[in-house]
């Protein structure tokens, strides 16, 4: 019994390391090199194929624009101040009440102030009504970088905070700022006008993609009260000389053009549901993108 126990020992030692063949686990030195180097060069080929491929396939892709969009979704509507829940509610005797929405737009528009859009190198004037298209040439590195166009603060109106630095929260008449967000090399079209025939309060432009913001529900229409408008040349959209937007690496001061809404006279003490929605031709809505093409809010004005 002990003998066999020992033979069954020394097989393994035996097969680990023959002394006699000069084996190591089976093979002699010739032979380890032989299939290491085998798989040196069979992995190296892999990894080679894999590079290649790679490079090839960069080759056909710009740094500057994705090579297919076709199936990039419409932009979405967005608004400041962006709060957690989509929820405004304050009080406009109480300061504290509205101090993180009227910080959340400040900080926003910091880059749309005069002293931010001072480099000419950069900035251009486009003009303070609704034109077409910016053509900037095509998306690639062989004129730099684009210029973009500046957009007034003062355009904003009332929401603007050149003449009131609550942005109308402290009157109960609270702003909300809205952009429509970045595609790159994407051009709104505005709807035609006798499609806008349902929407009478809507100012037609061939050169604007309107926006409206109204009450969601039946019930909330009645509490809505007035909304104001505030964007470039009067009109309640986004002005088509901000687009196509080139990226950041073309583009990296590039300002979206805004549009302020002003709620005057909300019922007080009751949350009201609003719906803010972009119309155009290729603007397109979705249930499962709650943001994509409109957003809602609701908005509670505490006596």
């Amino acid at each position: 019994m002990a003998r066999g126990k020992a033979k069954e020992e020394g097989g393994w030692k035996k097969f680990i390391w023959n002394s006699e063949k000069k084996e190591f686990l089976g093979r002699t030195g010739g032979s380890w090199f032989k299939i290491l180097l085998f798989y040196v060069i069979f992995y190296g080929c892999l990894a080679g194929i894999f590079i290649g491929t790679i490079q090839v396939m960069l080759l056909t892709i710009s740094e500057f624009k994705p090579t297919y969009q076709d199936r990039v979704a419409p932009p979405g509507l967005t608004q400041v101040p962006q709060i957690q829940k989509t929820e405004i509610s304050f009080q406009p005797s109480n300061p504290k009440s509205y101090e993180a929405y009227v910080r959340n737009i400040v900080r926003f528009l910091e880059k749309y102030k005069d002293l931010a859009q001072k480099d000419e190198m950069i900035f251009e004037n486009c003009g303070s009504v609704p034109s077409e298209y910016k053509d900037r040439g095509g998306y690639d590195s062989d004129t730099g970088e684009r210029k973009v166009c500046k957009f007034k603060l003062e355009w904003l109106g009332n929401c603007s905070g050149l003449n009131d630095d609550s942005f109308g929260y402290k009157d109960g008449k609270p702003c909300v700022i809205i952009k429509l967000n970045r595609v790159l090399g994407f051009k709104p079209k505005p709807p035609k006008n006798e499609t806008l025939e349902g929407l009478p309060l809507l100012k037609y432009n061939p050169y604007v993609l309107p926006v409206q913001c109204a009450g969601k529900r039946d019930e909330d229409k009645e509490k809505i009260g007035t909304v104001e408008y505030y964007g470039l040349g009067g009109y309640p959209g986004f002005p088509l000389q901000y687009y196509p937007y080139y990226g950041k690496l073309l583009q990296p001061k590039y300002l979206q053009p805004l549009l302020a809404v002003q709620f005057t006279n909300l019922t007080l003490d009751t949350e009201v549901r609003v719906e803010c929605k972009a119309y155009g031709e290729n603007i397109g809505y979705s249930e499962k993108d709650r943001f994509q093409g409109r957003f809602d809010v609701k908005i509670e004005v505490k006596s």
